[in-house]
């Protein structure tokens, strides 16, 4: 890939292709207007930052409803920085992979530094370089070189999913080890366009997206086919190598509704330096191989929160994929018999009536139970 005259072939298929074929509607890659930036010109940094962490293992489909919300309710940085964490925590609520927002909310406070409260919304006070964005909690080199190009419109290569798949197959560069990643990035770096590196980049994740597919990749349709090695001498689909993903590991989760004398619920907040934390969940714990669940519920409950409780019915049991594991979870309404909750094993606890259970910023796991729970008691009250 030494051809100079190669280099600006890719370049020039994939920006035509991009022109007629790319997603130029996405709303953070426009001006406030809603019309598309002209080469050069200078866009909204903080949109494009927070949509870019929501995008870190979750599609953009999925992305765009929960960005609109976040805008509304957090327009600026200096609303995102005065914010509290547990109202950044609600809005993301139902995203997944928490910690991406406890990154934001500490991002945004290291930011307004950078950029002033009184410029916040002047695109130009922003940082530009690659090591000052990466320089912040969660924003690796692909997340700030891809805010950097969109923003700033400046060169700087990015190497997610979808353009390692695409450079994978372009060179036939079929492992995926760190050695290889090395070379993908040395690819990205020679193939940055100097005159549309916003589009550039944008095209790469457009046609990862549209065209080359990790399966059934729409060759025919590619701006890329006459480049690339893999579509002329092997199969596109072998590249990169398919990684054999281990079994999910399965973990039984009893959880414990404990309710007071004024129809009140427990529960506990996660410590922040945990996974998911500062988000609130019902207390419960992991089961042992020789324990019953009700067992398990009772252990928990006293070592997490120094109570002890008669565990009643069961109200459901469901499982919940996570990225490495897999939970069942078995819930049980408990009765509180003796002992003053603490927060042993969380950072703070609350009694709360099951209809304002809505504002508090709990994991996707807990919504189901939340939803039965809602049911369970519109059912009980119906027979009163």
């Amino acid at each position: 890939m030494s051809n100079i005259h190669s280099t600006r072939d890719i370049q020039n298929s994939l920006l035509e292709w991009f022109e007629v074929n790319g997603r130029h509607w996405i709303p953070w890659k426009l001006k406030p207007d809603g019309s598309i930036p002209q080469s050069g010109e200078i866009i909204s940094p903080y949109q494009i930052w927070i949509a870019e962490v929501m995008l870190q293992q979750t599609q953009l489909k999925v992305v765009i409803p929960y960005w609109e919300k976040w805008i509304k309710f957090f327009p600026t940085l200096t609303y995102l920085a005065e914010a509290d964490l547990e109202d950044v925590l609600l809005r993301w609520q139902g995203l997944g992979y928490y910690s991406r927002a406890n990154r934001i909310h500490q991002s945004s406070k290291i930011l307004i530094e950078l950029v002033g409260k009184d410029k916040d919304q002047d695109p130009y006070s922003w940082p530009k370089g690659i090591d000052q964005w990466m320089s912040l909690p969660g924003v690796g080199r692909t997340t700030a070189a891809s805010i950097i190009s969109s923003a700033f419109d400046f060169p700087e290569p990015i190497l997610d999913g979808n353009v390692k798949r695409i450079y994978s197959r372009l060179f036939a560069n079929k492992r995926t080890s760190l050695i290889d990643e090395k070379k993908l990035w040395e690819y990205s770096f020679l193939l940055i366009s100097t005159l549309s590196p916003r589009d550039f980049n944008q095209a790469l994740m457009d046609l990862g997206t549209i065209v080359c597919t990790p399966k059934k990749p729409s060759c025919s349709l590619c701006p890329l086919q006459n480049y690339c090695v893999a579509y002329t001498k092997y199969d596109p689909e072998n590249f990169p190598e398919k990684r054999m993903n281990p079994k999910k590991p399965l973990q039984e989760i009893g959880i414990g509704l404990v309710f007071n004398k004024n129809g009140e619920l427990l529960i506990d907040q996660r410590p922040e330096s945990f996974s998911m934390g500062g988000m609130w969940e019902f207390p419960g714990g992991k089961k042992t191989s020789d324990e019953l669940i009700e067992k398990t519920i009772e252990r928990e409950l006293k070592e997490e929160l120094g109570i002890v409780v008669k565990v009643g019915a069961k109200l459901l049991s469901f499982e919940h994929a996570y990225t490495h594991k897999k939970l069942h979870f078995t819930v049980h309404i408990c009765e509180w018999m003796s002992g003053e909750p603490k927060p042993l094993a969380s950072q703070k606890l609350l009694w709360v009536s099951p209809e304002k259970l809505f504002d508090f910023p709990f994991p996707a796991a807990n919504a189901k139970i939340i939803s039965e729970l809602h049911k369970h008691l519109c059912i009980g009250n119906k027979k009163l």
